[in-house]
This record gives C-alpha cells, sequence and structure tokens, in this order.
C-alpha cells in the first residue's frame, strides 16, 4: 500500500470513527430525554405505577391517573420537550449562522421582544390565552427584523448584531419595568409568573401551536443545515461555494425566531436555554458535523431537567426558568471572560 493509499485509508477510518461516535452520543441523549420524560410521567408528589400510565394512554378509564397524568404530567412533560427543543434549535441555529456563542436570542432582545408584548397585553389590555401567544409572536419577529436591519450594513457582522440587540434588549427592559410599575397586583402576579418561565399548568391544547412551528421552522433548519453549516467558514467561503448567503440569513432568522417567540408565547422566556444548549452539544458532540438535532436534545434535557429539579430537588418549588437562570448566568460570565482572554475569538 502506497502512502497516499494508506493516508487516505487513515482518513476514512477516522471519519467512520467520529460518525459512529456522533449516532452513540445522539442516541444517548435520545435515551435521556426518554428517561427524564418517563420519570415526569412516573414521580411526583406520588407515584403512579407505569402500567397504570399505559392502560390511561390507551384510553382506559383509570381512577386518579385521568387527572393526575392526563391534566398534570402529561401536557407539562410534552411542553418541556417541545420548548427546550425549541429553544436549543434556534439558539445553536443563531450562533452557528453568525459564528459566536454570544449571539443568542436571550442576549441580542428577542426573548424581551415577546415578554414585552405579553406584559404590555396583561397588564395594559387585560388580555389572556391565545391573544397573548399571538402578540408576543408578532412582537418577536419584528425585533428580530428590526436588530437585523440596524446591524446590517454590507453583510451582517455578528460583534454589530450582538451590540444593536443588546442595545434592544436594554431599551425593552426598561419598557417591561415601566409597565409593570404601574401594574395591578393581579395583573403584576399574572406578568410575573409569565416572565419567569414556566411549564406549569398549560393545558395540552395549547401545545399545538409550538408543535406546528416546531415541525415547519425546525424541518427548514434541517433541510439547510448543510448551508448552515458552510457558513462557518465564512460569508466569501459559502458563497464560492455555491450558498446564497443572504438568503440563507433570512431563513435561519424567520425559522429560528418563529420556533423561539412561539415557545416563549407559551411558557414565557426560559432563561438561557436557548443560549446553553449549542455550547454543551459542541462539547458533549466533538466531531465534526451539524449541531442542529444535538443541540435540540440538550435544551430538552435541560427543561425537564430543570423543570424537576425546580419542583422537588429545593424546599421551595420554583419554574424552570429560575433552575436555567441560575446555570446560565455564571456560564455566560465565564463564556465573555474566555472570548476577552482569546482577543475576541469565541
Amino acid at each position: 500500500m502506497t502512502p497516499l493509499n494508506a493516508t487516505l485509508q487513515s482518513l476514512r477510518t477516522n471519519r467512520r470513527r467520529s460518525a459512529r461516535r456522533r449516532s452513540a452520543l445522539i442516541a444517548l441523549m435520545l435515551a435521556v430525554v426518554v428517561a427524564l420524560f418517563l420519570l415526569t410521567l412516573l414521580l411526583g408528589q406520588s407515584f403512579t405505577p407505569p402500567q397504570d400510565i399505559f392502560r390511561y394512554l390507551l384510553g382506559e378509564p383509570v381512577p386518579g391517573v385521568a387527572f393526575t397524568v392526563g391534566q398534570l404530567r402529561l401536557p407539562r412533560a410534552i411542553l418541556s420537550v417541545l420548548a427546550g427543543a425549541s429553544f436549543g434549535l434556534g439558539g445553536v441555529a443563531f450562533q452557528t449562522m453568525l459564528r459566536n456563542p454570544l449571539a443568542s436570542p436571550d442576549i441580542i432582545g428577542i426573548s424581551y421582544a415577546a415578554s414585552g408584548a405579553a406584559v404590555f397585553a396583561i397588564v395594559v389590555l387585560s388580555l389572556k390565552g391565545p391573544v397573548v401567544s399571538v402578540l408576543a409572536v408578532t412582537a418577536a419577529l419584528s425585533i428580530a427584523l428590526l436588530v437585523y436591519a440596524l446591524s446590517f450594513r454590507n453583510g451582517v457582522a455578528g460583534a454589530r448584531l450582538i451590540l444593536v440587540g443588546i442595545g434592544v434588549s436594554a431599551m425593552l427592559e426598561s419598557i417591561i419595568s415601566y409597565i409593570l410599575s404601574g401594574a395591578s397586583a393581579w395583573n403584576l402576579q399574572e406578568a410575573m409568573r409569565w416572565l419567569t418561565g414556566s411549564v406549569n399548568g398549560v393545558p395540552l391544547d395549547q401545545t399545538l401551536p409550538l408543535f406546528v412551528a416546531f415541525i415547519i421552522f425546525g424541518g427548514l433548519l434541517l433541510i439547510h443545515g448543510r448551508d448552515l453549516e458552510t457558513l462557518r467558514l465564512g460569508d466569501e467561503t459559502a458563497a464560492a461555494l455555491g450558498v446564497s448567503v443572504t438568503r440563507l440569513r433570512m431563513i435561519v432568522i424567520v425559522s429560528a425566531v418563529g420556533m423561539i417567540s412561539f415557545a416563549t408565547a407559551v411558557t414565557g422566556p426560559i432563561a438561557f436555554v436557548a443560549f446553553l444548549s449549542g455550547p454543551i452539544a459542541s462539547r458533549l458532540v466533538k466531531s465534526g458535523g451539524s449541531l442542529l438535532v444535538p443541540s435540540a436534545l440538550v435544551g430538552a434535557i435541560l427543561v425537564l431537567a430543570g423543570d424537576y429539579c425546580g419542583q422537588f430537588l429545593f424546599p421551595s418549588r420554583y419554574p424552570v426558568g429560575v433552575v436555567t437562570g441560575a446555570l446560565g448566568a455564571p456560564y455566560l460570565l465565564y463564556l465573555i471572560i474566555r472570548v476577552n482572554r482569546s482577543g475576541g475569538a469565541p
């Protein structure tokens, strides 16, 4: 065997090994999601036997299970998976497109846009339910396009978009604080519950719009996953390889913001899930390839585990947004310090 053939054979062997490792890790993360989902159904304030759950899911009337599982645990578990996967997928799409781990919807104003619209609807307009969700989705999409337009100058630089997003976030946060300062006690309580980020008490039928959005927008991102990975090489290189950069950016922005805004409209802004999922997935799946699916699984794991810990790990019950916020804030500081020490390279 010639040295060239030996080198090619070694490269093929390493590629197959990396692909097998990647597949095994994705399968493991999927198994963790399933295990946490089942744990949420089985164990709460009381233990529900698995056979009773399966009988209920098959349509049999099981005393007590219809309320405990059907109305409390099952909607909570389904919403945790959908919201976590949506935040994870949308967050890593932004980070990949802009080649910057700080380019998260938590940072660039999208979550604040949905939150501000929801708070305005609840406190000022005294609205509830699906109307609040529609306003939150519309505001998030509008602010995302505004941030993109303000940061566009011969293309969109990641750092410029982040700085514009941080400025918009600060403005929106001030508006939210002003609205809350004049809220009545009842509206204030409802708004604060929504702002914290929670999967508690959401009926199963309200998860349907999020499911549809996840299928449509998530499918668009997965279809363009290869082109999205090409953007890591830079806009000029991607364009030279046949990628329509401007069109791809618009597809990614609309799809990612669509998923995140629909998730935020149902659960509120669950802090740092969109920010953490991509970096965690990148550290777990070290081989090359798209991080879209691994990040979606990591997001689902974070919300499922965070919600369960918030319910049963502490003396008091906390919404999932409190738990993920406590995890994400230190990591954000660490990442900023690392970027600063490396001279701006993430």
